[in-house]
């Protein structure tokens, strides 16, 4: 088997992997310095926290869209993600989540794992929508009972200063809920005091939220000032490189994530996010009035964005995999070590994919 410059939570090795049932049971080779060789790179497989859709798919239509989604990322290096929801009535959000409670016990061959949701909305402020629709309401914890019945949800964003909220993310969060900040007017103080109550992360840094401003330094600066993590979009496009680097240096695991939607691995044209209609053009999407709908990002992009802007592969790689897992609490995923799930990637010296590799299984791609 060839060799190959494996990033793991030690360092690389030049070697290969050995896995069996699964997971891995062996790293074999020697620490190496990757720029010493030509090899290919073999990192831990993606783990995207923030998807919509992809392949002309959207999470919102439900368990006959789900295989399309999950199979379009993987080709893309995604090995696991959350399904993500959007803000809508509240009988669509019960419907879908369980359809993923369902999907999620099973992972059909040649996809990613869903490893639960992403409650994104309805529980965010009507003034902060972004691209979601307009059906957010405040929270109710006999509501949010009864969706946790249905399906494993992993991350809730929430907007703090909607009375109630406060107490909302105490309990959740005291439960392992990891409960998220955003599409917020927030003050600086309430999203501090949101921290102090279990938050423990902001939903698609600097999208949705109150700006960072000298005198009122708003949820951005909440963030900033105080979080251990929070997901960013590294698409170029939602986050200025400049403001990415002001994230990077402070916050400790900031991990990244795609936001994709319906478009992602799709050529230009209109798809659906939600209930609403989307149109891909110029790299991005948006809705009919300008507004930034989610993205087209994959996650190898993203880590090609990552090195471009200056990072290591190592830490590029951290940031789409360890960190992601570390904040689900997933040990078994985001690195390469014995023990951990088989899921890598493979890619070439200028960073373009080349396999993937999910739980052991080898990923054929439809255009291979």
């Amino acid at each position: 088997m060839s060799e190959d410059n494996i990033l793991t939570p030690h360092g690389w090795i030049r070697g290969r992997v050995v896995h069996e049932h699964g997971k891995v049971v062996a790293i074999e080779g020697a620490p190496c310095d990757p720029a010493d060789n030509d090899l290919p790179y073999l990192l831990p497989g993606f783990i995207d926290l923030h998807v919509h859709g992809g392949g002309g798919k959207d999470i919102m239509e439900g368990i006959d869209a789900f295989e399309t989604i999950t199979g379009t990322h993987v080709r893309f290096g995604t090995t696991s993600l959350l399904a993500t929801t959007m803000t809508a009535p509240v009988e669509e959000i019960f419907r879908v989540l369980g359809d993923i409670g369902t999907y999620s016990e099973n992972r059909p061959t040649g996809t990613a794992r869903v490893l639960g949701v992403h409650l994104e909305g309805p529980y965010i402020n009507p003034g902060k929508l972004g691209a979601q629709p307009n059906f957010a309401h405040t929270a109710l914890m006999e509501e949010v009972e009864a969706y946790l019945r249905l399906a494993p949800i992993r991350v809730i964003t929430i907007a703090p200063e909607i009375a109630g909220h406060d107490s909302l993310i105490r309990a959740l969060s005291a439960r392992g809920v990891r409960m998220q900040i955003g599409h917020t007017l927030g003050s600086y103080e309430e999203g501090v005091a949101a921290l102090a109550a279990g938050a423990t992360s902001f939903t698609h840094l600097y999208n949705a939220m109150s700006p960072l401003h000298h005198r009122e330094p708003g949820i951005v600066g909440a963030a900033l000032a105080h979080a251990q993590y929070a997901e960013l979009i590294p698409d170029l496009l939602h986050v200025h490189p400049g403001a990415m680097r002001v994230a990077l240096r402070s916050i400790p695991c900031l991990y990244c994530v795609t936001d994709s939607t319906a478009a992602a691995g799709m050529p230009d044209g209109e798809y659906k996010l939600g209930s609403h209609t989307v149109t891909k053009c110029l790299g991005g999407v948006r809705l009919a009035d300008g507004t930034l709908a989610g993205s087209t990002l994959t996650m190898d992009q993203a880590l090609r964005n990552l090195v471009k802007i200056g990072l290591p592969i190592s830490e590029a790689s951290q940031r789409l995999s360890q960190f992601p897992a570390d904040y689900l609490g997933l040990e078994e995923r985001g690195r390469l070590q014995p023990g951990s799930f088989a899921d890598c990637v493979r890619l070439d010296r200028s960073l373009h994919l080349t396999d993937v590799m999910v739980e052991g299984e080898a990923i054929v791609f439809q255009n291979a």
